[in-house]
């Protein structure tokens, strides 16, 4: 997973073509990370929908521990972004952070993204449930292809960390309202 590869996208939608690197993130890359969580903030605004905000030194340091899968154009552009984090004394994975850029949206590129990211938290923990998180209806279609069946909240992690990271979310009130057993995200576990 270390080595850059370059996929090609077999069904874009545009029938052109793309090529794209796709790797695990390391120390060359954070000076990305702001980009990315500015990326990550203005995609969720322009969609209206919650986010749970991440810090720019958080996603510089899933970089530095290899828990990051980047991704750029056949021409060197920042094209795309995921991180992985453990749960739970690494029981649960969550893929996370799931982001492409516009101009590269309807690609085919989220999709090799979160086969990469897949593959990463199947790397680094073997044994874990892996999960996600999403109110997106591209990332719902993608993970049902891969695996992920829709699942209770009450079958996600529990540690009380792991829901902490949902306070920036602007939707953090409705799931202390519903006692975190419901909110607009759909819980996905994989299945197979």
């Amino acid at each position: 997973m270390n080595a850059i590869a370059t996929i090609m996208n077999p069904e874009p939608e545009d029938k052109k073509l793309q090529a794209f690197d796709v790797l695990q993130a390391n120390a060359f890359h954070i000076g990305f990370a702001a980009f990315i969580c500015h990326e990550m903030e203005m995609s969720a605004l322009r969609r209206g929908i919650g986010i749970a905000k991440r810090s720019e030194g958080y996603i510089q340091q899933k970089m530095l521990e290899g828990k990051a899968i980047i991704a750029f154009s056949s021409s060197g552009v920042w094209a795309g972004f995921s991180f992985i984090e453990s749960w739970d004394n690494g029981e649960f994975v969550s893929n996370s952070g799931l982001i492409v850029a516009p101009e590269f949206r309807k690609s085919g590129l989220a999709r090799m993204i979160k086969r990469a990211i897949f593959g990463l938290s199947r790397e680094k923990f073997p044994h874990a449930k892996i999960f996600g998180l999403t109110s997106s209806m591209a990332v719902l279609k993608i993970n049902s292809e891969l695996g992920f069946l829709p699942v209770t909240y009450a079958q996600l992690p529990q540690d009380p960390a792991f829901w902490d990271s949902c306070k920036s979310c602007l939707n953090y009130e409705i799931l202390l309202q519903k006692e975190k057993k419901i909110c607009f995200c759909t819980a996905m576990k994989y299945s197979v």
